[in-house]
């Protein structure tokens, strides 16, 4: 009996194989004039993993191209808003489609509609013009937004025309929008440091809270690291510093996220971690 049931556990395991697990390192959406979208996703799968199935934005999806780290193509199949790619042993996959499903338009207004779990950047065209946010971006750099997780909406215009009569005219909805950005982060930040306003431990007294916590060598340089930097540092920098490849370094940080040791923030072109003891 024992034998019959471990038998249909492995033809089991062979029909449906496991889809593992995976963190989403990059989403960004290039926006063109038309209304489509190129999505971009950058994924870190877990450790022994052989599957990702990854839910897609959009409902209509375009030239999908799904590679490894170094540009190979990897199996994959569309299936209810999915895609379900064979990683393989590849330690980073890359998904790329254009939809048109993303954005709306309403008289001269565009607006992107996003509803993600993961921070993500907007890429708009050269001459859009942002008249309109649901929430407070996380990084505004030329052209570029980074927008927080959750239902999220950008509205802008084309020809470098907003809502009004000429380009002067125009600006002056972003130029506003822009303004009110910054004194709502000024004010974020006067409270963060509000908040941090308790003096640093030295160094010495960093490392002996370091000794009341579980922690392995490459763990205990990385946060070291990080409090010799002020508290704060790119992934990239700290990955460097102490060695370890990309992957690897991922599931460090997540990790010592999940103890409560650190805080990672998702940034445009990199990620930053920050202590939180």
């Amino acid at each position: 009996m024992r034998l019959d049931y471990l038998a249909v556990f492995m033809v089991t395991l062979i029909l449906f194989p496991w889809a593992s697990s995976y963190a989403v390192s990059s989403l960004v959406l290039t926006v063109y004039d038309d209304g489509y979208v190129k999505v971009e996703y950058e994924i870190l799968p877990e450790e022994y993993s052989s599957q990702i199935e990854l839910p897609l934005l959009g409902g209509h999806y375009e030239n999908v191209i799904v590679e490894d780290g170094n540009g190979n193509p990897l199996n994959f199949r569309l299936e209810n808003g999915s895609i379900l790619v064979y990683s393989g042993e590849a330690d980073i996959v890359r998904v790329s489609y254009y939809t048109p499903d993303l954005t709306v338009k309403e008289g001269i207004v565009w607006t992107l509609h996003v509803e993600t779990n993961d921070s993500f950047t907007v890429v708009l065209p050269e001459n859009a013009i942002v008249v309109d946010l649901s929430d407070i971006p996380l990084e505004i750099a030329g052209n570029s937004i980074t927008m927080p997780p959750g239902n999220q909406s950008v509205s802008y215009t084309l020809n470098g025309r907003a809502v009004g009569e000429g380009n002067e005219a125009g600006s002056l909805p972003y130029l506003a929008l822009v303004g009110g950005l910054a004194v709502a982060g000024a004010s974020a930040y006067i409270l963060w440091r509000k908040g941090r306003g308790r003096s640093m431990p030295t160094r010495e007294e960093f490392e002996r809270k370091l000794d009341n916590v579980d922690l392995n060598e490459e763990e205990r340089r990385a946060l070291l690291y990080i409090f010799d930097r002020g508290g704060r540092a790119s992934q990239a920098e700290v990955r460097e510093a102490i060695g370890l490849p990309k992957t690897t370094a991922w599931r460090m940080f997540r990790r010592l996220e999940k103890k409560g040791l650190v805080k990672v923030l998702k940034g445009r072109k990199e990620n930053w971690v920050e202590l939180k003891l």
